[in-house]
């Protein structure tokens, strides 16, 4: 068995660290994490919730082969590998609010048990299909009489103020927690909040107070700041009251604007009719049937229509991805609407997700996180080479280099879409045609199907890379 290597994004945590061993995923417990883990696990909670697949199935490892590769652990647990890893900056409000109210559900659970989450990162939660799961499984401890709830203040950066940003203000948190990835601040947030917002008692409590506790706090004289474990702490029912009380709030809040965005109606609005959505479908499925994509990436995803008939046709799992806010808010209804293994993710193709964090690996890239086996990209390149003046060959060449088969939809200029795109520019995109286009798809895969759809010339290219 291969030398374990340690994911870089669980270095943080004095508790234990994440390992992968041949494809394997390996959680360590160190000497520090040891008694909470024990006693946590001995209560049966961290089973009950495997069973109610709120939390990633693990087991404790026994083999003495396994267990002698990390000869510094008092445990060592092997837990499932998800398929794909998405982070808070890429999810939609919904996604968002789920998670947040999967680990106020397990908050309240937990203290049920005398059980305490020992943090509140966002980054705990990952996302089968559009159904979150927590993965942390050394994030608990015992409830001692008392005591604070010590995430309170990370839960508001990274769960509820983002939410906030949104349902007050209609602005999305996405750049900006890509751009912090610890969340948005209370100061921050209380800033841009309007007053009429800060009335309520909700905000009041959970966002401007703390902003002015934590602005003071900077300027108070350390000798007069007291440490965490020396003040008096709450009462244990006030506690279960405050995780209650915030669950219950987060689950009334909506995005302000769900009406207009500039292709969230794209779907209900596009100019395909029935016949050519129909000829459309048909050549998903027979990619489908004949390639047999695992995962497949459905690269401007738009409500997740075609990303169903993926599903449907025999893919066993889509990411959707998306720049425009309402569109993956319809891919999120239709995924948890009919139980689609479907995660629609934001993506702007023009500036995706990087490497990042400490030593710019503890968040892993979009291009680097996964292998797709397949993609679809319907619609879609025209958004970068017109919209974002990126060359149609590496466009094109892009797009091949995330999976070995996938279908490109190629829409013509004269397309009133495109028509559209060019009213308020100037035409530079003479190199922008359908000979060019094959040409740079000929360049690095074979073609091995094609079907025009429309009257317009809008043509689905299906390619096997070479």
């Amino acid at each position: 068995m291969t030398k374990p290597a340690i994911l870089d994004g669980s270095f943080r945590d004095p508790a234990g660290q994440v390992h992968e061993i041949e494809g394997r995923i390996f959680r360590t417990v160190t000497q520090y994490g040891a008694s909470a883990f024990s006693k946590v696990h001995a209560t049966g909670f961290l089973t009950a919730l495997v069973d109610a697949k709120d939390l990633v199935p693990f087991e404790i490892v026994q083999d003495p082969e396994i267990t002698k590769l990390f000869p510094h652990a008092e445990y060592v647990l092997e837990h499932k590998r998800l398929d794909y890893i998405s982070y808070p900056y890429e999810w939609s409000f919904n996604l968002l609010k789920e998670a947040a109210l999967l680990h106020l559900s397990i908050a309240i659970q937990a203290l049920e048990k005398d059980i305490i989450l020992t943090d509140a990162s966002a980054y705990n939660i990952q996302f089968i299909g559009p159904k979150p799961i927590f993965i942390d499984h050394l994030s608990f401890k015992p409830y001692t009489e008392r005591e604070y709830w010590v995430g309170h203040r990370q839960f508001c950066e990274q769960f509820l103020n983002p939410l906030l940003l949104r349902a007050k203000l209609d602005v999305p948190h996405n750049a900006w927690f890509r751009g912090t990835q610890e969340g948005i601040t209370n100061e921050d947030l209380s800033k841009l909040l309007r007053l009429r917002h800060k009335l309520s008692l909700n905000i009041l409590s959970h966002v401007v107070l703390p902003a002015r506790f934590q602005a003071k706090a900077r300027t108070t004289q350390l000798s007069e700041t007291k440490k965490i474990s020396d003040r008096k702490g709450i009462a244990k029912t006030t506690y279960k009251s405050l995780l209650v009380q915030l669950k219950k709030w987060i689950s009334t809040l909506q995005p302000k604007n769900t009406a207009s965005s500039t292709w969230g109606s794209y779907a209900e609005e596009n100019t395909y009719d029935d016949n050519e959505n129909k000829l459309k479908a048909d050549f998903i499925t027979e990619f489908v049937q004949s390639t047999k994509p695992n995962l497949i990436y459905d690269i401007g995803c738009n409500s997740g229509a075609f990303s169903e008939v993926a599903l449907k046709a025999g893919a066993h799992q889509s990411i959707g991805f998306d720049f425009d806010k309402i569109a993956i808010e319809k891919a999120f209804k239709r995924a948890t609407d009919k139980s689609l293994n479907l995660l629609p993710l934001y993506l702007d193709a023009a500036n995706p997700s990087p490497n990042q964090g400490w030593r710019q690996s503890e968040r892993v890239g979009f291009v680097e996180r996964a292998r797709p086996d397949a993609i679809l990209a319907l619609a879609f390149e025209h958004h970068l080479a017109i919209g974002k003046n990126i060359p149609l060959p590496q466009v094109v060449s892009w797009l091949i280099s995330l999976a070995p088969n996938g279908i490109i939809e190629f829409v013509n200029k004269s397309d009133p879409t495109v028509q559209a795109m060019l009213l308020m520019r100037e035409d530079i995109f003479s190199n922008y045609t359908q000979s060019a286009f094959e040409s740079a798809l000929s360049d690095c895969a074979t073609i091995v199907k094609t079907n025009e759809i429309t009257k317009d010339g809008r043509t689905l290219y299906w390619y096997k890379r070479a």
